[in-house]
């Protein structure tokens, strides 16, 4: 069973909801490898906290990184090395299907030689892109589209988060890989609203995974 890794077309697009709503909708297993920064939480504290099923298995990190910036930077603050190959050689023993969420966008270095796009590659893992509908998206979005293509990696599909105007299906449509679904701003995020996007997003997820 491929890994599902969750990446983003840039910082701060709603990764972790996401991975919250997927890990939830399929009663998956999670996994954020590398958090870069934690002042205000991690992010799998919140995924733990969103989940509502009882298969899902939240597990830990394998660099937990103080300073909020790239993992090129953050990891040789600590005196500490990213590599690809200790990711993969860590990667979490499960019967269930893995969520892996990424750190920022494809090509966020997480050394002098290797990207978010290296382990994705490495892993053999299937994406989910995570895109915002906000001004600046659509360059952003196929962009992030064309990288995977040429790369030829398996796509599941696109998620959007956000509520300005509506690029979805153009989006989509010119990146050639299928629309998953929307989720509107949540004005309250909790269990119950993220199970209940989970429900919303779990036919098409369960169709095309």
């Amino acid at each position: 069973m491929k890994p599902i890794f969750i990446t983003g077309t840039g910082t701060d697009v709603g990764k972790t909801l996401i991975s919250a709503i997927v890990t939830e909708s399929l009663e998956a297993d999670y996994w954020k490898p590398v958090q870069a920064g934690y002042a205000a939480g991690t992010d799998s504290l919140f995924v733990e906290k969103m989940i509502s099923n009882t298969h899902t298995k939240v597990h830990a990190e394998l660099y937990k990184l103080k300073l909020p910036a790239s993992p090129h930077l953050a990891a040789p603050a600590e005196g500490k090395e990213i590599t690809v190959r200790e990711i993969a050689a860590n990667l979490p023993v499960t019967n269930n299907q893995l969520i892996i969420e990424g750190a920022g966008g494809l090509l966020v270095p997480l050394n002098p030689q290797e990207t978010i796009l290296t382990l994705i590659k490495n892993l053999n893992a299937k994406v989910i892109i995570v895109s915002k509908n906000e001004l600046g998206s659509i360059n952003h979005s196929l962009l992030t589209a064309a990288v995977l293509s040429h790369e030829k990696i398996d796509v599941a599909g696109w998620i959007f988060t956000g509520d300005y105007m509506h690029y979805e299906n153009e989006i989509a449509g010119w990146s050639g890989f299928p629309l998953i679904g929307r989720i509107k701003h949540l004005s309250v995020i909790s269990k119950e609203t993220i199970k209940e996007q989970a429900l919303k997003l779990q036919p098409m997820l369960k169709s095309i995974l």
